[in-house]
This record gives structure tokens, sequence and C-alpha cells, in this order.
């Protein structure tokens, strides 16, 4: 920006005009004033010479004898400081003339008294008075004049002054007061909070300045203003994001934990996840201990080429990885928010597996009181029934005895026998002990036994996944595997037995129970057996069926057929 200059330096300037102009016209008024001072005694001198110019004539017409001294009075006067000063080199030439001219005429006047002549002096008083009026005339010209010069000096002198005070108004106003106002309106703006004000633009360098402080610190206000309220934008979007995440997390937490947890849930989950971070694919991995894992895709599916790079957050709990979360997306991950979503995955299907395991221990507890209960109150009445047979059988006599007789003893003494096998065998049952609440590792306990008791070859191939049972159907399959196997042992006569638990692809969980013995002819003779027919109440048990029969190549083989506790999936 131009400048003209420092605006103190300008002040400075006007007040030293001001006050020389002010100075010179007291200096003028002074000199003037100083001039004028002996005007009115020159006047008054100028009157005396005309008085006793006829003093003069009076005396010497009463016939005064000595003339010298009013001579000498008159000469006095005429030549006196206030009359002199009429000579001076300021006094006009006229004044000076004029005065020159009385002090000549005096002299012809004087030598006419010195003479005597009075007649000659009579003559010549007329004009010598009116010289004499002449230089009066002239003095009071002469000091008209300079009271006129000091009055015009004095009207220019106050003319300049107010013009310049007007301008000094004009000036300060205009370069200083307006400035200055504009200055506060912008520094009010600011205070409020408007940073983007323009600076009033100003010759001076201290306006100037003083412009381009209060800019800049608006400018750094500002910028520091916008960084704040970015900042403040930013926190409040961070903010708005975590509780929008936060809610998110929590409204799946409760849908997961305010009922069972299934796979529908699980899939629910991460199709709000899906949609809530806009995702191009997403799946649930859940690995189980046996190897075998279960796949939960987001709506949309998985790609099949798998060409797209995916992401993976794994389900970790104590170093044990339950799956991961597979992602893929064509943006930026939420890392924070998917970590945030598998820990609460983990936590969710761990608190359900701990829930499960509960459940079926608190069952195999209930199981072990049952069995205790069993041996306890009907295992010692059966052997204390059959104790009684056999000395009912002993003392009978001869004669009470018949066919009929031995025939219902013999079939009491064989119910109670049966019954009393079948009770040890549910015993056995009852007692497997197991490290952890599984139906593939109860089954191969309860194999292993019978494994000790035949030299028959029995084989399990178990392939279902935990979470297609529940826990209070653990039981009734064991207990069906356990009477198919026993069933064939006892009267197949076979060589090898194979149980094969499997999930079929029509969505039903089938477990057979096939060997290759003498077939199904041996199932006629206990087709009326309460063994059999407790098979069909516990399949009925399980909404499934449970059918007997015949392999190509001999044998026969039990299958039990029952939908699971959930839709299975389709990795």
């Amino acid at each position: 920006m131009f400048t003209r200059g420092s605006l103190t330096s300008t002040i400075f300037s006007l007040m030293i005009i001001l006050i020389l102009l002010s100075s010179s016209l007291a200096v003028f008024s002074i000199v003037n004033l100083s001039f004028s001072l002996g005007d009115a005694k020159g006047i008054n001198a100028s009157g005396s010479l005309r008085m006793q110019s006829y003093r003069l004539l009076l005396y010497t017409n009463v016939g005064g004898n000595n003339p010298n001294k009013k001579i000498i009075e008159f000469e006095n006067t005429l030549s006196s400081e206030a009359l002199t000063r009429s000579l001076a080199w300021y006094s006009p030439k006229e004044l000076s003339d004029q005065y020159l001219l009385v002090i000549d005429k005096w002299k012809v006047m004087k030598s006419y008294i010195e003479e005597g002549n009075t007649q000659e002096y009579s003559k010549s008083l007329t004009g010598f008075v009116d010289t004499i009026d002449t230089l009066v005339l002239k003095m009071e010209l002469f000091a008209a004049l300079k009271l006129k010069l000091l009055v015009i000096g004095q009207i220019i002198g106050l003319s300049i002054l107010l013009v310049i005070a007007f301008f000094a108004v004009v000036f300060t106003r205009k370069r200083v007061v307006k400035p200055l106002q504009l200055l506060m309106d912008s520094a009010a703006k600011i205070s409020k909070g408007n940073f983007k004000v323009e600076m009033p633009k100003t010759g001076y360098i201290e306006l100037t300045a003083l412009g381009n402080a209060l800019q800049k610190t608006a400018a750094e206000l500002a910028s520091l203003y916008e960084d704040l309220e970015d900042q403040v934008n930013e926190k409040t979007l961070a903010l708005t994001r975590a509780n929008n995440e936060l809610n998110f997390l929590y409204d799946n937490l409760i849908m997961l934990h305010a009922d069972k947890l299934d796979y529908k849930a699980l899939q629910s989950a991460i199709n709000q996840l899906k949609y809530y971070e806009n995702l191009t694919y997403l799946r649930l991995v859940i690995e189980h201990d046996d190897g075998t894992k279960d796949i939960i895709n987001a709506e949309g599916g998985w790609p099949t080429d798998n060409l797209s790079e995916s992401v993976h957050f794994p389900l970790l709990i104590e170093q044990t990885q339950l799956g991961y979360l597979d992602v893929i997306s064509n943006k930026p991950l939420n890392n924070i928010l998917f970590k945030n979503f598998s820990m609460m995955l983990t936590r969710s299907i761990t608190i359900h597996n701990a829930t499960e395991q509960r459940q079926q221990l608190a069952l195999l507890e209930e199981r072990s009181v049952i069995a205790r209960e069993l041996h306890d109150s009907i295992g010692q009445l059966l052997s204390f029934l059959k104790i009684q047979v056999s000395l009912l059988s002993k003392s009978l006599d001869n004669s009470c005895r018949s066919p009929e007789v031995e025939e219902q003893l013999l079939g009491i003494n064989e119910g109670v026998s049966i019954a009393y096998v079948q009770l040890r065998e549910l015993l056995s049952t009852f007692r497997l002990t197991i490290k952890e609440p599984n139906l593939g590792q109860a089954i191969e306990v309860m194999l292993d036994q019978l494994r000790h008791q035949t030299n028959i070859d029995i084989q399990l191939n178990y392939k279902l996944s935990p979470h297609l049972l529940e826990a209070k159907q653990h039981i009734h399959i064991l207990q069906l595997v356990r009477e198919a196997t026993l069933n064939a042992i006892k009267h197949a006569k076979p060589a090898h037995i194979v149980v094969d638990c499997q999930l079929t692809e029509n969505g039903m969980i089938t477990i057979s129970i096939c060997d290759d013995g003498i077939g199904v002819s041996h199932l006629a003779e206990r087709d009326q057996h309460f063994g059999i027919g407790i098979m069909h109440e516990r399949a009925n048990k399980l909404n499934g069926v449970v059918s007997f029969n015949s392999n190509q190549n001999g044998g026969t083989t039990v299958t039990l057929s029952f939908p699971p506790q959930q839709e299975p999936l389709n990795g």
C-alpha cells in the first residue's frame, strides 16, 4: 500500500503551522502596537506647536522682553521624540517631508520673532499653522493606517487559522477519526466471531501498521477458529460415529443374547454389519474342535473365484480361535468396529457354548443321580425279586407244581432277569465318564465299553457339528445307539459294526448302525420286545423315525433320522 508518511509527523507539522501562524499574528500585533505607542504623543505635540505659535504672537504683541524662552520651548516641542519619529524609516515619506517642511517654516518664523518683525510673523502664522495642521493630519492618517494594518492582519491571520483549523478538523475526521472508527468496528466484529473483515485503507504508517496488525490478528484468529471448528467437527463426527457404532454393537449384542443363539441370529447380525459398513462381501467362519467349519454368508453370498483379497478378523478368546470374520470391501475398513464386532461374536459364542456345556454337564450330573437312585432302589428291588422267585420255586411242593406254574415262574424269572440286565445297561449309559459334554465323545466312550465285552470290530464315523444338537437330545441318541449296537452284538452275530453319524443333503441328521450279521430275521422274535418299542419312543421324542433294513451283502442297518435343532448351513 502507498503511504504518504507518518501520521504523527503530519499532525506535528500541522500544529507547527498553527503555532507559527499564531505566533506571527501575535508578533505582528506587538510590533504594530509598539510602533503606534508614540502616535498620540506626536499628535498632542503637533497640537501644542499650534498653541505655542499663537502664544509667540501674543507674547510679541504685548511686548515681551524675552521671547527666547518661548522659542526654546517651541523648538523643544518640535524636536521632541514624539515628532522626530516622523523621520523614522517606517514613517511615510509624506509625513517626513511635512515634518521637515514644518521645521523649515519654523526657521523663517523664528527669524521674524528674533528680528521683532511682528507683522511678518503674523502674516505667516496662518500658513505656518496650516502646515502644522497638515502634519497633524498626516500623523493621524499614519496612525489610522497602522490600526487598519493591524485589523487587516488580524482578520487575515484569523481567517487563515480558521481555514487551517477547518482543514485540520476535516483531515482528522477523514484521515484519523473515520479509519479509527472503522478499525473499532472491525475489532467489534472480530470480538463477535466474524473474522472476515476488511481493514480501512489509509495513507499513514501508524494506521496502516495498526490495520495490518489487526488484519493479521483476525486472520490468525480465523485460522485458529477454523482449526478449532474442524477439530470440534471431527470430534463430533468421531463421537457420533462411535456412538452409532456402540448403538449398533449394543443392538446386536441384545439380539444375540435376547434368545437362543443360533445361526439365524448370527446371519442376521452379519447382515446388519454388512449394510452398516456398506461392505462388498462378508461371511462368518466358525471352526469346531473336530476340524470342521461352518460358514455363514451374509446376503449377497461369497465370490467363488477367490480373486478378491479378503481381510480376516479372528474370533479369539484366551489364545483359542473359534473362527473368523472374512471381509471383502472396496473402501478402507473400520478395523476398530470389526475387532469389537468379532470380540462381541466371540463372547456370544463362548457364552452360548458355555451355557450348552453347563446344560449338558447338568444332564450328566442328573443322569448320575438317576443312576444312583435306580441302582439303590430298582436294582436292589429286582435283585430281591429274583431271590424271592428262586426261593419260591424251591419252596413249592411237588403237588403244587404243574407245567403252567413252572412256565409262569420261568416267565417271572426271565422278566426279572431281562429287567435287571436292561437296568444295568441303562446304568452303564448313565455312568459314562467323559471329559467334555460332547455327543461324539460320549458315543465313543460308550462303544469303547462295548468293545471290551466282545471281539466284534466296532467303528464310529461321527461327522456332526455340535450346534446341530441340543443337550437334551444327547441321552436319547446315546441310548438308541447303545440299544441298537447291543442288539447287533447279542443277536446278529456280526464281525463288524459301523456307527455312522452325519448330516444328509436333505438337511436331516442320520445315525445308522450297520452290521454284517444274520440280517433282520432276528428282529421278528424281538419285535414285541419293549427295547425296540423304547427305541421308537426315543425317535418320536427327537421328532424322527427309526427303521430296520437288510443290507444287500447281508446284515442289518438300524437308521435313526431326525431334524436338527436349527437349519443346517450350506457353507
